[in-house]
């Protein structure tokens, strides 16, 4: 953990280090490449906030066989020159020039391969934004135009990736294209809720489920404003057959959930698992949690009965209405503040897996019953640093802020109660 914790958070502090490690890539990168064997040497192309962690696991079970190898992550994630890769840092959520830069990389790498050529694909979430070449007529200014509007209406991450694939030559199984004839082995991490293999970080290497049809129909739920460029790009359908990828896919929130539970259990509180598909609006997942937390502590559900710990995973969305900082875990923790307000005994934090909540330096917040006051002391409100979408200089002024650092994973998001 990057910040140490106020004695109060001392539990949730070991249950949100150990179940971080729980869900590493490592593991899941030597089950799937332990009984693979490969006949030449092999190219890596490793894409996401997990890229490096995954790029190094593969470089430790391969070392000399592989021949050469690319990292695309996000800003800050890499941890050190890895021995016959290059590494490119780029922008997340929205892609930048070096998002550009380092997919060109990756192209030039894989085209002219043959079909006796092997590509080891190490994706993981964060890629949709990090992996990135715009289709013709589109340029990188209109695809982070995009993104930001998807971004501040609150659409859900399969909604903007259903938009993204469109606008991208990468992405919507189109990379597959690029490395054809050589044959790809996938090793997917998912930070997508119901791990649908072409939604996570936009399925480069995937057929393509979804539809231009619902494409537009997202454009009309959310009103988004596009020129008709866009629009003309968004009617090109993508892949949708591919016969040269073999996908393995690890990791999920589940598995969070399930290390959240396991830690909870061995520091003395019976774990219940709420949900590993909670995709609402932040703030009123909290609201959601609070009254949970408020029917454990006041003994109104005989299910759960302190000591107790309520674990809820998914990935929620936040809708931009201010100008603060902040992220959806953060929001959640704030939100909930106010309802388990004058609770003794209860501890509620939330946090994304990757160490990064939005825009910031924090990996979510923790909330006890004592933090609306504390709060209301330092002069702030709950309801106006919500409604400012600036949940964490509030949270920061009050010692609420979570940080971890890049962790290395990315498999969504945990919210936890803990009742005593």
């Amino acid at each position: 953990m990057g910040t140490k914790m106020r004695k109060e958070y001392r539990d949730a502090e070991v249950i949100i280090r150990r179940s971080i490690e729980a869900v590493l890539p490592d593991n899941a990168v030597r089950t799937a490449l332990k009984d693979k064997r490969f006949l030449k040497d092999v190219y890596v192309v490793a894409v996401g906030k997990a890229a490096w962690k995954m790029a190094q696991t593969c470089q430790q079970i391969l070392g000399g066989q592989i021949r050469r190898g690319i990292i695309l992550t996000k800003y800050g994630h890499v941890k050190g020159e890895l021995d016959r890769f290059e590494a490119v840092e780029a922008g997340h959520p929205i892609p930048d020039e070096n998002s550009i830069l380092g997919t060109r990389k990756i192209i030039d790498m894989v085209k002219g391969l043959t079909k006796e050529d092997d590509i080891i694909f190490l994706l993981s979430g964060g890629g949709s934004a990090l992996f990135e070449k715009p289709v013709e007529g589109i340029s990188l200014s209109d695809i982070q135009e995009v993104t930001q509007q998807c971004l501040r209406c609150g659409a859900g991450i399969t909604e903007i990736n259903t938009i993204r694939k469109r606008l991208s030559d990468v992405k919507g199984g189109k990379f597959a294209a690029y490395c054809a004839p050589a044959r790809i082995y996938a090793i997917i991490l998912s930070d997508i809720i119901g791990d649908k293999l072409d939604m996570i970080a936009s399925g480069p290497a995937c057929e393509d489920t979804s539809t231009c049809e619902e494409a537009f129909r997202i454009i009309d739920k959310y009103g988004l404003q596009l020129g008709e460029h866009v629009l003309r790009a968004l009617r090109r359908e993508t892949p949708r057959k591919i016969d040269n990828v073999e996908t393995y896919i690890t990791g999920s929130v589940t598995e969070f959930c399930k290390a959240a539970a396991q830690y909870a259990l061995e520091l003395g509180y019976s774990p219940y698992v709420l949900s590993n598909t909670l995709d609402c609006e932040a703030r009123e997942a909290g609201k959601f949690m609070a009254s949970v937390a408020r029917a454990a502590s006041e003994g109104r559900d005989y299910s759960l009965k302190p000591p107790c710990a309520v674990i809820a995973g998914g990935e929620t969305v936040v809708r931009i209405r201010g100008k603060g900082s902040g992220g959806r875990n953060q929001e959640i923790a704030l939100s909930a503040a106010q309802g388990i307000r004058n609770l003794k005994n209860v501890v509620l934090f939330s946090i994304s897996s990757d160490g990064t909540d939005g825009p910031t330096d924090a990996a979510g917040g923790i909330v006890s019953g004592t933090t609306a006051e504390e709060l209301e002391k330092e002069g702030i409100s709950c309801e106006e640093a919500l409604r400012d979408n600036d949940s964490y200089h509030a949270l920061e002024r009050i010692g609420g802020l979570i940080k971890t650092g890049a962790t290395g994973t990315n498999v969504n998001d945990i919210t936890v109660i803990l009742c005593r």
